[in-house]
């Protein structure tokens, strides 16, 4: 990091928070060891409530605002390049429902700060949360434990919005899904090599619903499909291989039974053609899905490329405006 004083930009996603942004804002500390200035923005999603007006009567020091709702992770990505164009050195995202305890930002911000990590993000401690069912508790712990298992890292809440980003992950995050952010971002993360901690927090007691989570199943099914999606995205051999593996194996086992018989002069050997029919058939699209594999991996490869070149252009662009 440069020697200048360190900018801290707290950045708040919003859709119709004029009930709950003063409390977010009231609670933010402007005073932090390490960081010269803490700036807040605020990002409007399309609210229809007085969400722009309270901010701005708040003296909220930046606004960005969608002519109309965009969903979550497009205003977080918003957050992030607005953050980066104004010289923040560390982002700090927290959620406009008053969710979160801003008074744990200095140790969100610590392990950055320390340049022990790159991302740190709330852990929620979601079993502890009286407010959740236990099914609730059991989905969150799950799908935490298959984002783990994708990501390879080795974050425990990973729906948490709580996070803190330094400047080089904000630099290298760039996100393909318009549902929501969380999950994605850890998954791109762990695939870049970004380091990846948490820390313990709290939550305030609940205000109102999530908008996000309409139903707990569409939630986890509009989960699972971005989690699929972004490991076919990072993971594309591996994927398309394990797809074709049960073709694979099926056909030959079944091919197998028909050479095993016909070699060993079995008289019944010619009942089982329709085996070599079926058999070569799936050994067939077998190969043409794992053909898939090794084309979207040559895809997968210039993709990285080009977002290597994105992140060198974008850091090229700040440095010059700084």
């Amino acid at each position: 990091m440069s020697e200048r004083p360190l900018l801290l930009i707290v950045q708040i996603p919003c859709l119709n928070e004029a009930q709950t942004l003063p409390l977010v804002v009231r609670d933010i500390p402007r005073q932090i060891a390490g960081v010269g200035r803490v700036e807040i923005l605020v990002i409007d999603d399309g609210s229809t409530d007085a969400t722009v007006q309270v901010a701005r009567d708040l003296g909220v020091e930046h606004l960005a605002r969608h002519g109309s709702r965009r969903g979550l992770a497009t205003a977080f990505q918003t957050g992030l390049e607005k953050a980066l164009h104004l010289g923040a050195d560390i982002v700090v995202n927290t959620d406009g429902d008053n969710q979160y305890p801003q008074a744990d930002i200095p140790r969100l911000i610590a392990p950055v700060l320390a340049n022990q990590a790159d991302i740190v993000i709330g852990d929620r401690q979601t079993a502890t949360i009286a407010e959740f069912s236990w099914h609730k508790r059991l989905l969150q712990q799950w799908g935490s434990w298959v984002v783990r298992l994708a990501s390879g890292t080795t974050v425990p809440d990973a729906t948490s919005g709580f996070r803190a980003y330094s400047r080089e992950a904000a630099l290298r995050l760039h996100l393909f899904t318009r549902y929501t952010y969380t999950l994605e971002t850890i998954i791109q993360a762990g695939k870049k090599g970004l380091r990846v901690t948490h820390v313990p927090v709290q939550v305030n007691p609940k205000l109102r619903e999530s908008r996000l989570v309409t139903s707990e199943w569409n939630y986890v099914w509009r989960s699972a499909g971005t989690i699929v999606r972004l490991y076919m995205l990072y993971e594309p051999l591996r994927t398309f291989s394990l797809f074709s593996l049960p073709f694979f194996v099926t056909g030959l086992m079944l091919v197998g039974r028909f050479l095993a018989l016909y070699l060993s002069n079995e008289p019944s050997a010619g009942r089982y053609l329709q085996s070599v029919i079926i058999g070569s058939t799936a050994l067939v699209l077998g190969l043409l899905i794992f053909l898939f594999g090794v084309l979207a991996d040559l895809v997968s490869t210039n993709r990285t490329m080009l977002e290597e070149l994105l992140y060198r252009l974008k850091r090229q662009e700040l440095d010059q405006s700084s």
